[in-house]
């Protein structure tokens, strides 16, 4: 059996599942009350406005970009006051990336925003002919939501056979966004020191990012079965935004995806390292089948 220890420092605490669970059930019994519909309990229970409103509100806040793109842009424009990038501009109107970023070397490093990691948008990405290296960020805004599960969905299940299959190569990914260090989702970074948040422009302080380092080459089965993963001096920005936020060793991981044929199956690994440690490791998973 594979060591699965946690792969991120935080986690869905059982308080702030039970208080969501205790506001669901609050909002359900005084739904009836709310607003000025004229209906009996059970008129509005059996007309599915309830229902009705939350989708629309579940909709709204899906599609809403705005609170994502302005913590963004707060992040990369410290980064640029303090010199650690060039520029930066947003592309995600007309190019399936979000953001271009051009390094103080001059290369050009390229983000994807998705959201939780666990969801199929995870999947969906291409590598522009552009980056010199390429970046997905999870930006997660629902404080329900497990951190250590979607770490694992989206880098195991999700990316690592994506860049198989599709060998298009993904140098980092980023999990970090506003709702982090908040009484939704407290950081055990800032409880065991609170002095690593980091003050920007416009007073809202950030703790450090956490960051994962994958491989430099695509894996391959028969030609790259192990390949080497990049170290987080490789990859500038990520190297940034753990300079820039009061990164240390611990804030960042190694990600091996290791492959292989098992009989007509192409097979993946997934293995984490922190600090030389290897802290959990996936089962063999078949990809798809071999050709």
């Amino acid at each position: 059996m594979a060591a699965r220890h946690p792969i991120i420092p935080c986690s869905l605490l059982p308080e702030t599942r039970a208080r969501i669970d205790a506001y669901v059930e609050a909002l359900k019994q005084a739904a009836p009350t709310i607003g000025t519909h004229g209906l009996t309990p059970q008129e509005f229970q059996d007309s599915g406005i309830f229902r009705s409103a939350v989708e629309q509100i579940r909709g709204t806040n899906a599609a809403s970009m705005a609170e994502k793109r302005a913590f963004m842009a707060e992040v990369l424009d410290h980064l640029q006051r303090t010199n650690l990038i060039r520029n930066w501009a947003y592309a995600g109107a007309g190019e399936r990336h979000d953001y271009e970023v051009k390094m103080p070397t001059g290369r050009i490093s390229i983000i994807e925003t998705k959201g939780c990691l666990d969801g199929n948008n995870t999947n969906i990405f291409e590598r522009p002919p552009q980056a010199d290296e390429f970046i997905i960020w999870s930006l997660c805004q629902n404080p329900g939501s497990d951190p250590a599960h979607n770490a694992w969905s989206g880098i195991h299940t999700r990316l690592s056979a994506e860049i198989i299959h599709r060998r298009q190569r993904v140098d980092g990914v980023v999990i970090w966004d506003m709702v982090c260090g908040t009484a939704g989702r407290p950081c055990p970074k800032l409880v065991a020191e609170s002095t690593r948040a980091t003050r920007i422009e416009g007073g809202r302080s950030l703790l450090p990012p956490c960051l994962y380092c994958f491989p430099r080459t695509i894996p391959d089965p028969r030609s790259n079965p192990t390949p080497a993963c990049w170290q987080l001096a490789d990859v500038q920005i990520l190297h940034a935004l753990w300079t820039g936020f009061n990164g240390n060793a611990a804030d960042v991981v190694e990600v091996g995806i290791e492959a292989r044929i098992d009989g007509v199956d192409v097979q993946r690994r997934t293995r984490f390292f922190r600090q030389g440690t290897e802290i959990s490791t996936s089962e063999w998973t078949t990809v798809r089948r071999a050709h």
